[in-house]
């Protein structure tokens, strides 16, 4: 993460960055994050036939990583992660089951949700929630989770 904050964080100033910016550098931020927690990034932005998609694929260890990453600028809008809908959850397993059928082969994965701050001129503040929701829709609805953010 030094090298992304080398350069200024690119919202400092009065104008408001665009939303596709701050999503995609939310997940480098995320990427950055996962990685320095002993995460092993093995793809960033997986898409594969028919519709899924995931932010980040990786492993923890032995365990195979679905992750969302969700980014705001507003913190006083509360946890993000509650945008990750039944919708979303069903993309993300579509795109998790695609990356099973590629890879040929069965290994334990779960899902991940990490949350990324950005305010305007303070450093970006991570939270990762490990296991956020189900394989399966049985467990559908994400965690509940403790208030506030670590400061990455």
């Amino acid at each position: 993460m030094g090298l992304l904050h080398r350069c200024r964080c690119p919202w400092t100033c009065d104008a408001t960055p665009e939303g596709a910016f701050i999503g995609h550098y939310g997940e480098l931020v995320a990427a950055s994050y996962l990685r320095r927690h002993g995460y092993r990034v093995l793809r960033r932005n997986f898409r594969y036939g028919n519709g899924g998609e995931v932010d980040i694929v990786c492993r923890n260890k032995e365990v195979l990583v679905f992750v969302e990453v969700k980014s705001t600028t507003n913190p006083e809008m509360g946890a993000v992660f509650h945008r990750v809908d039944a919708y979303k959850r069903k993309l993300l397993r579509r795109g998790a089951r695609n990356w099973l059928r590629l890879l040929k082969r069965d290994v334990p994965i779960r899902f991940d949700i990490v949350e990324v701050y950005l305010v305007g001129g303070e450093k970006p503040s991570v939270r990762l929630l490990r296991d956020a929701f189900g394989v399966d829709s049985d467990r559908d609805e994400p965690i509940p989770v403790p208030p506030r953010v670590q400061p990455s």
